[in-house]
């Protein structure tokens, strides 16, 4: 059934179920006692979406779509603005080449090994993250190895350890306190060294300051290269999506920091704030990869933007 099977999406439906349900008596409130989208509905549906933390900036973005076409268009009745909102976010993902049906886990990867590095604070879900991304690459067939670069904290690598046996796949690891960069040259040699598909780099959650984190990440690429001229192909900031605004701020950090080039909203199966997909996808311009919608491995889904606002904005 291509990539999202009937599974998928009612796994993707019930993640997103608490947004949908406070989106929706947000909007109905919105347009009670209107027949057609005029000044008032346009207020009121700013102020849905600012507070289903789509964010400022995205929010004003949409109503401008949507302004355009109520000009455009003459009339507009309310019972059509579930269709445009649809419509225009839909669109909007678009324009941020999130991925959607064109990366699979079992396609073809741009390099090998194709190389991960991962991004973000403590407390997000980044190991449950990798756990989950390597069970999707090897239940495709691809032989991965985590590499164990966040050294910085005890549990890190104990709880990364933990994953990649529960998953099967190896790890590179080093005491606590060793040189991340020397881990990740060491994950980089191994995986070359023995014709692996994948390697996925853990790295820290949290240096003492912004200059500390984005030199330790400079650090960790600059060795992976002397291995991997190219790597790291990917790097992926984990973003909590139920913390809202404060994804937003963490977005901006990380981005200063390195060059993230994907992302994973995790943990929206637990909030009524899965709107922030939305808004940092449009605001950062970084394709929003990966989304986490529950508890099993099967729930960490690949972004499908059509999907996603179908589930969202669907019957």
């Amino acid at each position: 059934m291509g990539i999202f099977s009937r599974e998928k999406k009612e796994s993707l439906d019930k993640g997103l179920e608490k947004t949908k349900d406070s989106v929706f008596k947000k909007l109905s409130r919105a347009v009670v006692g209107k027949s057609r989208v005029d000044e008032e509905v346009l207020d009121n549906l700013e102020e849905v979406l600012i507070t289903s933390d789509v964010g400022v900036d995205t929010t004003l973005n949409i109503i401008e779509r949507i302004e355009k076409r109520v000009s455009r268009e003459k009339y507009i009745g309310t019972e059509e603005l579930n269709v445009i909102l649809r419509e225009e976010i839909a669109g909007l993902l678009s324009e941020n080449d999130s991925p959607g049906s064109e990366f699979s886990f079992s396609g073809p990867l741009p390099s090998k090994p194709y190389v991960i590095m991962v991004v973000g604070v403590n407390g997000v879900g980044k190991t449950t993250t990798i756990g989950k991304l390597a069970w999707h690459f090897k239940q495709a067939g691809k032989k991965v190895y985590m590499g164990a670069a966040d050294t910085f904290r005890a549990a890190a690598v104990d709880q990364l350890s933990i994953w990649a046996e529960r998953v099967g796949v190896e790890i590179i690891k080093q005491d606590m306190g060793s040189d991340p960069a020397s881990v990740a040259f060491d994950s980089l040699s191994s995986a070359v060294a023995n014709d692996v598909d994948v390697v996925i780099i853990d790295t820290a959650g949290r240096l003492h300051n912004k200059v500390n984190l984005m030199n330790e990440l400079i650090k960790i690429k600059r060795v992976m290269t002397k291995v991997v001229p190219d790597a790291p192909h990917e790097i992926l900031l984990i973003l909590d999506g139920s913390t809202g605004q404060n994804a937003f701020e963490q977005a901006k950090q990380f981005t200063a920091a390195t060059e993230v080039n994907a992302l994973a909203l995790t943990k929206l199966d637990g909030t009524a704030k899965g709107g922030v997909v939305i808004g940092i996808s449009d605001q950062f311009k970084i394709p929003v990869k990966y989304i986490g919608v529950g508890e099993k491995m099967e729930d960490l889904l690949i972004f499908d933007r059509e999907e996603f606002v179908d589930s969202l904005f669907g019957n």
